[in-house]
């Protein structure tokens, strides 16, 4: 069985949100569950789900980090965008 993709997924998760005490619980048939653990015990934050699911469930439970953009890529990205531009008036040129 291939847990390794809902254990990185939790990994992720402990360090966009902070918190240390998040816990892929793997259970038979390749269901997972995410549980949070505390000095008072462990706290189910969802039901069991398929590995697809549960790194899904994971995935969205904190928001991202913002994603760093260099210079070149903004440069990129307006050129690609300028291109995109150019084909649509000339598909839409040919057109008429």
């Amino acid at each position: 069985m291939r847990s390794t993709k809902a254990i990185s997924a939790v990994e992720r998760l402990k360090t966009r949100s902070g918190n240390a005490n998040y816990a892929a619980i793997s259970m038979p048939g390749g269901y997972f569950y995410l549980a949070e653990r505390s000095p008072e015990g462990s706290k189910k934050l969802c039901d069991p789900m398929p590995m697809d699911d549960f790194v899904a469930f994971v995935n969205a439970r904190d928001p991202a980090k913002p994603r760093k953009v260099s210079k070149l890529d903004l440069a990129m990205e307006e050129q690609i965008g300028r291109s995109g531009k150019r084909t649509a008036k000339a598909g839409a040129a040919s057109d008429d």
